[in-house]
């Protein structure tokens, strides 16, 4: 086998000399894998949430012209990056041949069912097939196949679990376990978009840390995920408000606290124009971590500097050490929300 190189550079054509997620195509001939990739059988590919918003309003809602969207995508790139919102997603496959470089050295065999948890922004891809389109819950079913870098990190499927819904959670376990390490006992925490996937999963792990002393506050766009969350009962306030429409948000925000704001705000909405509701809802020298793909950092930037908010801005980075982990365990900790998963996700 070849020897490739630790974080892919071998698989890029163009620009030469660029990491993979940057890079305008990637190769993705999968008749032979170098000695330090794994080669997955991908089952399903669970769309970056932004990303896909994006493609079904391009493509009108239309199924067929979903599929031709990402079709003509992968076919351009190697890789399925989004143009418009630069985002990818994750898959879920079985592991079907690893590198001589990696034998012995990971806890993978062929056969394995896995997720990937890096982007297939930067992940070499190859659509044989496009099977069924869940336009729902943002997932694709196909026949192809995708390359696992060396320094690209997994999660096996675990055994207690469907593979479906292991899969809707993982897509977004760096946001519950981000939130795990910025809520501190006693904190005001506001969750911009409480009623999503991440939403839900960070609302529970905000709840968790702020314990008995904090507080949780659930914001939604419908009324059905506001009544979604007043049922799961892990918010300590949920109202429903368009995040897009920042004074209001913050008139809410300032009844429920007092006037205090809140010492931590997670941003987890899939649409543009939420920075300025999350940077006025929080308070100075608290924390907002935009876990939202739709995010635009200039205009998070330049607002934050233009209403004098002295706020700690954190790019959603979807890994931290553990994530996959704090995020299924949500899901075996809470009755309620793994009937709620199910439901939405994985039935």
């Amino acid at each position: 086998m070849k020897k490739g190189n630790k974080y892919g550079l071998h698989r890029v054509i163009d620009p030469v000399g660029v990491l993979p997620q940057p890079a305008n195509k990637l190769d993705n001939n999968m008749d032979e894998i170098y000695d330090n990739e794994i080669l997955i059988d991908v089952k399903t590919l669970n769309i970056d949430s932004a990303s896909f918003t994006q493609i079904q309003e391009q493509a009108g809602g239309d199924k067929e012209k979903i599929a031709e969207i990402m079709l003509d995508i992968v076919a351009k790139q190697g890789k399925h990056r989004n143009p418009v919102t630069g985002s990818g997603g994750m898959l879920l496959g079985v592991v079907e041949k690893i590198g001589s470089a990696l034998e012995g050295k990971i806890d993978l065999k062929p056969g394995d069912r896995i997720a990937t948890l890096v982007s297939l922004s930067l992940t070499p891809l190859r659509i044989d097939k496009i099977k069924d389109i869940r336009p729902d819950i943002d997932q694709v079913d196909i026949d192809g196949k995708a390359i696992l870098f060396e320094s690209g990190i997994y999660a096996k499927i675990p055994n207690d679990m469907p593979e479906t819904l292991a899969l809707s959670a993982l897509d977004v376990a760096g946001a519950p376990a981000q939130t795990a390490k910025l809520v501190k006992p006693g904190d005001t925490v506001l969750i911009i978009g409480a009623g999503g996937k991440s939403g839900m999963l960070c609302s529970y792990e905000a709840k968790k840390r702020a314990g008995v002393t904090g507080t949780v506050i659930g914001l939604c766009h419908s009324q059905r995920s506001t009544q979604r969350m007043i049922d799961l009962d892990i918010c300590d306030h949920v109202f429903s408000a368009s995040a897009t429409q920042p004074v209001a948000v913050l008139e809410k925000i300032e009844e429920l606290t007092g006037g205090k704001l809140c010492d931590v705000t997670i941003n987890n909405v899939n649409i543009p124009d939420t920075e300025m509701a999350s940077i006025l809802c929080t308070k100075d020298t608290g924390v907002v971590y935009f876990f939202s793909m739709a995010t635009n950092f200039t205009k998070a930037a330049l607002g934050a500097e233009g209403v004098g908010s002295d706020v700690t801005m954190i790019v959603g980075n979807g890994y931290t050490k553990g994530h996959a982990e704090i995020t299924l365990q949500i899901l075996r900790e809470s009755e309620k929300l793994r009937k709620v998963f199910t439901k939405l996700y994985a039935s």
